[in-house]
């Protein structure tokens, strides 16, 4: 494998505007993570772009993929899962790299395109499943796996409103 996989010469297709490239290209990014979640160690980062040749650079469109794990925000198991963020950058000879890319060289470099995406996209919050149920808050049992009997305790600011309440009629309505 290529010491740089995300590089793609670019000088025959900016000889004629409009032309079209599509381009896959794989490796892996290191140092991918927020506060909760991380692109594991090792794991391939993927573009799958299209390349089109424009007045004074390169645009590029497509789709960057990459696994991602993390710890659930709710009962604390392993969250994972896939990222496949849609991508439309330019490249161009003057790119800054806020604005647009720079193009060196004739040469299209992904990686940077493929770890900004991948970082904006990575959870903040992960969940192991929207349907997760959590710990509990007072014996710490993960709910998903087993269920408890404990009672939150009530907060006496809110026992006057407890006149309030309609009586439990059972379950014959």
């Amino acid at each position: 494998m290529s010491a740089r996989p995300f590089v793609v010469h670019v000088a025959k297709l900016r000889r004629v505007l409009g032309t079209r490239w599509h381009e896959v290209r794989s490796g892996v990014i290191d140092d991918l993570a927020c506060s909760a979640s991380a692109v594991p160690d090792g794991a391939m980062v993927q573009a799958d772009v299209t390349l089109e040749s424009i007045s004074g650079g390169v645009s590029v469109a497509g789709f960057v993929t990459a696994p991602w794990t993390g710890e659930c925000r709710r009962c604390l198991e392993t969250a994972s899962g896939t990222l496949k963020i849609p991508v439309r950058e330019l490249y161009t000879d003057d790119g800054d790299g806020e604005e647009t890319y720079p193009l060196t060289n004739d040469d299209v470099d992904l990686e940077p395109l493929a770890h900004d995406a991948v970082l904006l996209e990575l959870p903040i919050a992960p969940v192991c499943d929207e349907g997760c149920r959590g710990l509990c808050p007072l014996c710490g049992v993960n709910r998903n796996e087993q269920t408890c009997t404990c009672e939150m305790p009530r907060d006496g600011r809110w026992a006057a409103l407890d006149v309030l309440r309609v009586p439990d009629l059972g379950s014959g309505n």
